[in-house]
């Protein structure tokens, strides 16, 4: 058969960004496109040796780059909203990747077939410009989920920012159940700045969502430094990069997020494809089986190998096991891990925690591993066998699919929120920033299969009492469980058929338009 022609996907950097657009050649592949995946050299010991192999229409163009991108600045902005400047450290990556880029596609023979359109991650928008030079349309890719984008446009369309205590707001055009009150928009005070220091987005005392403090969107502090994402109420930065874009692709299904998918694509007044969760293949296995996170991601250091958790998940009930893991860049404060630890010490519930090297620094673990961050040795002497603290990596994709697992304390990252969903297990939110906040309320008040870790007063510290009693109402919410396991019998005919049905979707508007 011939191929289809070629796609162009460029990742953000970033494991979370890029595990997704592996996924999504995968799946253009399958439909007999080449799938041109252009990465930086920074990032390049991520991709899996035996990619190319297994999937021999997926080509790795990667673009050699003397200026590493810098980590995220410990701020908490993350990779939500500042890296997407591209002034300041960035500028330098950015400029040797779009060098790499036209050279890439101007070397090539006269007569070559041009690329049908480029897939690029939101977070990458410096880069419809110099597509748009080429004359390769772009098609804008969201790693996160519809909810989160869908929020911040309706909260920014409503005025949120003017809610005052008391009271609640529809958002038009969104399900009644994600109306927001006063108290769903207040932010940690570790939200865009340190414990203890000013609200992110305005001096003491003023609301969440006023004017950003530092300029508009992608703007830098006064010397050099990142600003916090924008409040909610304020314009999305996500509106400006799709400005220009053909189409959206979304890291989610209809199954899971469909009124969201509509409402992003009314907005937008252009097509907007769910095409995941692009999550690793052998995540779609039968939902029954247990998953080894080294058959489908690198191995890293750990203090416990997947046999001995496995051995520890076997010796425990069904679904009496608490997972506790709040990613690799974000998470609580010092004093909130502290409070966490003594909320399990006090409860008698089986545990497994995640401690991660430079847990309290928020922003990448420190090279190597050495700065140990937040570890609960009084808790690993008190739990004895009830708890299980894993030091460094932990292999996520097994602990939720074993059956022993029954719930997840968790900051609502998007890959872990959907891989949760998708093996039944109900959630603990506890969300640091961006994104998350907006997840939380989709699993909470949405989908009805978790709680909030703190219902009121989420701008003060989450304390002990919080702790335990979230746990409690997870632990025993058999509604939210009947619920999860519900939402798991959607996935396990597999990818969602309608995400599939997205991906031809998305075939056809290629050939059609671009071809």
């Amino acid at each position: 058969m011939a191929i289809s022609g070629e796609i162009l996907v460029v990742p953000f950097i970033g494991q979370g960004h890029l595990f997704p657009s592996i996924e999504l050649c995968k799946h253009l592949s399958s439909r007999n496109f080449q799938a041109t995946l252009i990465i930086s050299s920074a990032v390049s010991s991520s991709i899996p040796s035996s990619l190319c192999h297994r999937h021999p229409l997926i080509q790795i163009s990667e673009i050699s780059c003397s200026t590493a991108p810098p980590p995220p600045p410990p701020d908490h902005s993350g990779a939500d909203q500042l890296t997407r400047s591209t002034s300041g450290q960035f500028k330098g990556h950015y400029d040797e990747m779009g060098q790499g880029i036209e050279s890439l596609i101007t070397a090539r023979p006269n007569g070559s077939p041009r690329p049908l359109c480029a897939v690029i991650d939101v977070m990458m928008s410096w880069s419809k410009d110099l597509f748009a030079k080429l004359g390769i349309p772009t098609v804008g890719f969201f790693t996160s989920g519809a909810c989160s984008a869908a929020m911040e446009y309706a909260l920014w369309k409503a005025h949120a920012d003017e809610l005052k205590p008391g009271e609640t707001r529809l958002l038009p055009g969104l399900p009644e159940d994600m109306a927001v009150s006063y108290f769903d928009l207040e932010r940690p005070p570790h939200h865009g700045g340190p414990p203890g220091g000013p609200p992110p987005f305005g001096p003491p005392g003023s609301r969440p969502g006023g004017p950003p403090p530092f300029g508009p969107p992608g703007s830098m502090k006064p010397g050099g430094g990142f600003r916090g994402p924008p409040g909610p109420g304020t314009e999305p930065i996500w509106l400006g990069e799709v400005k220009g874009t053909t189409a959206l692709m979304m890291n989610t299904s209809r199954e899971l997020e469909g009124p969201f998918l509509d409402y992003v694509g009314q907005q937008m007044e252009k097509a907007v494809w769910g095409v995941g969760p692009l999550l690793p293949e052998e995540y779609w296995n039968p939902t029954g089986s247990i998953l080894h996170d080294r058959d489908v991601r690198p191995n890293k250091q750990s203090s416990h190998s997947e046999e001995e958790v496995i051995q520890w998940l076997d010796t425990k009930p069904r679904g009496s096991v608490l997972y506790v893991s709040f990613g690799s860049e974000v998470g609580p404060s010092e004093k909130e891990y502290a409070e966490l630890a003594s909320a399990l010490e006090d409860l008698d519930q089986a545990f497994i925690w995640v401690a991660r090297p430079g847990s309290c620094k928020h922003g990448p673990p420190p090279p190597g591993g050495k700065d140990e961050g937040y570890y609960p040795h009084e808790l690993e002497a008190k739990a004895g066998k009830r708890g299980l603290i894993i030091r460094g990596w932990a292999p996520q994709l097994l602990i939720l699919s074993h059956s022993s697992t029954g719930g997840f304390l968790t900051h609502c990252g998007w890959n872990s929120t959907v891989e949760a969903i998708g093996r039944g297990v109900p959630m603990l939110a506890w969300p640091i920033r961006g994104d998350q906040f907006y997840n939380a309320k989709l699993v909470v008040s949405h989908l009805k299969i978790g709680h909030m870790v703190k219902e009121r007063d989420v701008s003060k510290t989450v304390e002990k009492d919080d702790v335990v009693n979230g746990i409690r109402k997870l632990m025993s919410d058999e509604g939210a469980k009947l619920r999860a396991v519900a939402i798991k019998e959607k996935y396990e005919g597999g990818f969602p058929a309608s995400s599939e049905a997205a991906l031809d979707a998305f075939k056809g508007f290629v050939c059609a338009k671009m071809g």
